[in-house]
């Protein structure tokens, strides 16, 4: 059997992890820290001598400040949807967080898919974010 046809036989509806991080990582928002999101106001690259794992990924941060104030409360600045795509999340399906297009709404840190599709989010952000929160985490499976 070739690698192809195998690849083919496996189940198409496997859980995906609660955390998105790519198909050959496990390091959660592309390597950026989020913390910076409220902090910086934009995305900064994460380094791995400040990292820690949560929810089953490695997060990374710009400085042991910023590690500590996600250590003490995960909740707050990780990402909504676990970094999956707010916009496909609200479709009731799931896609990948890009980093790069990012809004904070009422606290909450929102990745979409790139910058159409976050422009689309932002046309009817609450009722998106409302349909996002009935989804999750039932779009996983």
């Amino acid at each position: 059997m070739s690698v192809l046809a195998f690849a083919a036989a496996a189940p198409a509806h496997a859980d995906k992890k609660p955390v998105y991080t790519g198909l050959f990582s496990n390091t959660a928002v592309g390597g950026y820290d989020p913390v910076a999101y409220f902090t910086e106001g934009e995305p900064v690259e994460g380094k791995k001598e400040f990292s820690m794992q949560y929810e089953g990924a490695e997060w990374r941060f710009s400085s042991a400040e910023n590690l500590e104030t996600f250590r003490a409360e995960p909740e707050k600045y990780a990402p909504q949807f676990g970094g999956y795509c707010a916009w496909a999340v609200a479709q009731g399906d799931t896609a990948k967080g890009d980093p790069d297009h990012w809004q904070i709404v009422d606290g909450k840190l929102y990745l979409n898919y790139n910058k159409k599709i976050q422009e689309r989010w932002e046309l009817n952000r609450a009722q998106f974010i409302e349909q996002g929160n009935t989804n999750w985490p039932a779009v996983l499976k």
